[in-house]
């Protein structure tokens, strides 16, 4: 009898740890949900201002970003209402994960406005570097009509060349294959209209 009394004590303690584990678990999501509705409007905000302040970094002219049909494609225009360009937003993987950029054509999709990178897990002080002024700089008014290749310790010989970062050729090379395949991508969208 004292046996099955010790039974019944462990089947209710397990059954109080499973039920106080099965509370804490549902007010923790039930927490969790609350908290991503609260923050997501503050966060959308935010990134969409991020994007905005990079888009007129690499088009300084522009008074309007209009949101076009096509994924993350925005028509800039002047004050006048003159199409200044495209920006865009591309993503790929980098030396140590993903890199995300917002980059910049111009309206006859043969040259580079320019490109901002908005989010990179790349090594600080080496990879890091490509948000850097030097580098980026490299692709204010860089023609696209070839697709961007990239020199690695000798100066660009050609319109659509970049020099690769020492140390970096990695995260340089992620760039240039990531803004490529975007390129390609959104000439396809915008000329089959």
């Amino acid at each position: 009898m004292a046996d099955k009394a010790g039974k019944g004590m462990f089947k209710n303690t397990a059954v109080r740890m499973i039920a106080a584990l099965v509370a804490v678990g549902v007010f923790s999501g039930i927490t969790l949900v609350f908290v991503y509705n609260y923050a997501m409007p503050k966060i959308q905000t935010n990134v969409k201002a991020e994007t905005d302040r990079a888009i007129r970094n690499i088009f300084p002219g522009a008074s309007r970003i209009e949101s076009t049909r096509e994924e993350d494609v925005s028509r800039v225009m002047d004050a006048r209402g003159g199409l200044l360009g495209y920006a865009f937003t591309a993503e790929g993987n980098g030396y140590q994960g993903c890199i995300k950029l917002i980059a910049g054509v111009d309206a006859g999709l043969s040259g580079m406005k320019g490109m901002e990178v908005i989010e990179s897990q790349e090594t600080p002080g080496l990879g890091a570097e490509i948000a850097g002024g030097t580098f980026k700089e490299q692709f204010k008014g860089l023609s696209i009509v070839h697709p961007i290749e990239y020199v690695k310790n000798r100066k660009p010989q050609k319109p659509y060349q970049i020099e690769a970062l020492t140390g970096a050729t990695i995260s340089s090379r992620a760039v240039v294959n990531i803004l490529n395949r975007r390129i390609r991508e959104i000439r396809g969208l915008l000329k089959g209209k």
